[in-house]
């Protein structure tokens, strides 16, 4: 067996993608029948459960907004060929960077100490993956090995923080750091509903992130060092500065994620800030085909499936963790898809 490069045609772009959801449905299918369900019935409550009420469609755009943030740090890392894996470690500094300026240590209105909040996550952020990338350009360290490994070890970092300088003295023993200030929380676009202007602040993102990379030199650079690394050196483009910005770019925005789960939902930093939104955000990417308009798309889909399969499980006796075997199934089928949208099987 080998691979052929082929010229990718619209029954290819549009069917492999197709067929790859619709062999995470079979799949699905199959495990709720294992389980004593009926599959239909199971879909059924799932997308109840994820748009079936007004409540319900809007904690699926709640789950969604850190999900659109990590999605676009992976599409935006993807397309240069960067191998962000690390976007968990990139929210939690996010989420320490504003409980440091958020808790009142800064006596700013709103509308200085959020985007100060913001800038600052951005930038550690972006610090954060641009380790990696100096690594990798001057080096040949794999990015993939660093940024994973680095989720362990902010994690740890975060841990450690929480029991010590940054731990609530009202806490009550629990780790967790004391609550930010009122100035820096971000305001719910509804009262008395979870949704908070996180979600427009992310919708925002994906239109600009596509905008720089469908219309501005930069995105074209990047694109043409994620085709061909050495064409696009031997073309006079500065590869390395190209990856350290793409890398800047990625890891701020996955700082943001961090950002708005602490200031729009949490208002504290906790251990269990996310629950893989960084790993999940690599899902949200190639379901978009790293495509920053469509991870709007993707994120809210796959935050449907974790909230229907929540409210799934309670109806109907079915383990929610259907929901993360569909995600990882949606993740493999789709990047077998993108392979055979380029690329042809010839059997010897």
């Amino acid at each position: 067996m080998r691979l052929e490069p082929v010229e990718p045609s619209m029954g290819r772009t549009v069917g492999f993608p197709a067929l790859a959801i619709a062999a995470t449905l079979v799949v699905a299918s199959a495990l709720a029948m294992v389980a004593g369900a009926s599959p239909f019935g199971v879909f059924g409550l799932v997308i109840q459960g994820a748009a079936g009420s007004w409540f319900a469609f809007l904690e699926t755009l709640t789950r969604a907004t850190p999900l659109i943030f990590t999605g676009l740090a992976i599409a935006v890392a993807f397309r240069a060929r960067l191998w962000n894996i690390g976007a968990e470690a990139q929210l939690y500094i996010g989420g320490v960077v504003t409980v440091v300026l958020g808790t009142g240590a800064l006596p700013l209105p709103s509308v200085v100490l959020i985007p100060l909040i913001a800038l600052v996550a951005i930038f550690a952020g972006g610090l954060l993956l641009l380790g990696p990338a100096v690594l990798k350009t001057r080096f040949g360290v794999d990015e993939v090995v660093t940024t994973l490994l680095l989720n362990f070890i902010v994690l740890l970092f975060v841990s450690m923080l929480l029991e010590g300088a940054l731990k609530d003295p009202m806490g009550m023993g629990w780790p967790q750091s004391s609550p930010v200030v009122s100035e820096a929380k971000w305001p719910r676009i509804i009262q008395g509903k979870r949704l908070h202007y996180g979600f427009v602040v992310a919708v925002i993102c994906a239109v600009g992130v596509w905008l720089l990379m469908a219309r501005s030199v930069w995105g074209y650079e990047m694109r043409a060092v994620g085709l061909n690394r050495e064409a696009a050196r031997f073309a006079g483009i500065p590869v390395n500065r190209v990856l350290a910005r793409t890398a800047i770019l990625s890891g701020g925005l996955a700082a943001l994620a961090g950002v708005s789960e602490v200031s729009g939902l949490k208002g504290n930093l906790s251990l269990d800030l996310s629950p893989g939104f960084g790993y999940t955000g690599i899902v949200v990417a190639m379901l978009a085909m790293l495509n920053p308009l469509g991870v709007i798309a993707s994120a809210i889909f796959v935050a449907g499936i974790f909230v229907g399969a929540d409210a799934m499980s309670r109806s109907s006796g079915v383990p929610s963790y259907i929901a993360d075997v569909m995600t990882a199934t949606a993740l493999l089928t789709m990047v077998t898809a993108i392979m055979l949208t380029r690329y042809r099987i010839r059997w010897r």
